[in-house]
């Protein structure tokens, strides 16, 4: 069964890039002998447009034409369909099959692995693991677990605004929130969407593991501006608490945290099965100490220890 479709893609493929002008339905079924085999019409319609779909998923540009009688005829333009010259050196070629390495246990895999054989295909050179015998147990991942990673990867490729449910650290319910997204980052293996809150009227940051429930798209264009990537890398960075301008000073029961203290700038041991830890602090501390429950205690400043415990009550009563 496998053969048989990709001989019939590959029929489709050709008749529709050997031709100059646009082939109706009914050409193209005279001119595929599985498709002449199709049993009636119905039959033949459902394969040829799954097979269309398929093509066009694998790259190939086809373009739907109306003839002065009415008739829908399709073709794949060669100018269009050709890639061109692949100008990447060995260290080049090198980073983006790393790249696509991270992906492998995430939902953009096939992704990944399609756009490294298009661009082999196109003259790109095969490039060892730089790693290889090296870190050979080392291997790079980005963890992608929430299930709203996937359509709003897609809404932000798409330019779709989306509704879903969000609730916040200090909410004891979800709230909704309309959205206009604009990108996904990874910050300290969390997923985080930057976009535009509609009903606040502001730029917003979320993180997904405070999405609850479906992702929705909502029809629509957006109706603010998309900024830069960076500008939008920024945003997570501030609001991640990656960008602190304060240091906090904490108690941390000892073995635990091991994040905090990757990120402490000072680390006094105590006698008390409690150490002394001093981090950055910026917006967004307040949540992450939150998740490490009882391990932790904010000795200063005042406002970061309020903001905890208000959290830490919210989440209580919840």
């Amino acid at each position: 069964m496998a053969i048989a479709k990709a001989e019939r893609l590959m029929n489709l493929a050709l008749c529709l890039l050997g031709t100059r002008r646009p082939l109706s339905k009914r050409e193209l079924r005279g001119s595929i002998e599985a498709y002449l085999e199709a049993g009636n019409d119905e039959s033949f319609n459902r394969m040829f447009e799954r097979d269309k779909d398929d093509l066009r998923e694998l790259g190939l540009v086809i373009e739907t034409v109306e003839n002065l009688e009415g008739e829908t005829g399709y073709l794949a333009r060669r100018d269009s369909n050709r890639l061109p010259p692949v100008a990447l050196d060995a260290e080049e070629a090198a980073a983006l099959g790393l790249a696509a390495k991270v992906w492998q246990q995430a939902r953009l895999a096939g992704a990944a692995s399609g756009a490294l054989q298009k661009l082999r295909a196109g003259g790109m050179p095969e490039a060892g693991d730089p790693y290889e015998g090296q870190h050979s147990a080392i291997e790079p991942r980005i963890p992608v677990h929430e299930a709203a990673f996937e359509p709003l990867m897609l809404a932000c490729r798409d330019r779709r605004p989306v509704v879903f449910d969000y609730r916040k650290s200090t909410a004891a319910r979800p709230g909704t929130r309309q959205v206009e997204p604009w990108a996904l980052e990874c910050w300290r293996g969390h997923w985080y969407l930057a976009g535009y809150d509609r009903d606040r009227g502001a730029e917003r940051v979320f993180r997904l593991s405070r999405i609850t429930g479906k992702v929705r798209s909502r029809a629509g264009r957006y109706t603010a501006e998309v900024p830069d990537v960076v500008t939008v890398r920024e945003s997570v960075e501030r609001w991640a608490g990656e960008s602190a301008d304060r240091s906090a000073l904490i108690r941390l029961r000892a073995g635990a945290g091991y994040p905090l203290r990757a990120r402490a700038t000072a680390v006094r041991e105590g006698g008390d099965g409690w150490d002394e830890l001093e981090i950055p602090y910026g917006h967004g501390l307040d949540a992450w100490l939150v998740e490490f429950g009882p391990d932790v205690v904010v000795v200063g400043p005042a406002d970061l220890r309020a903001d905890v415990v208000r959290r830490l009550r919210a989440v209580a009563a919840d």
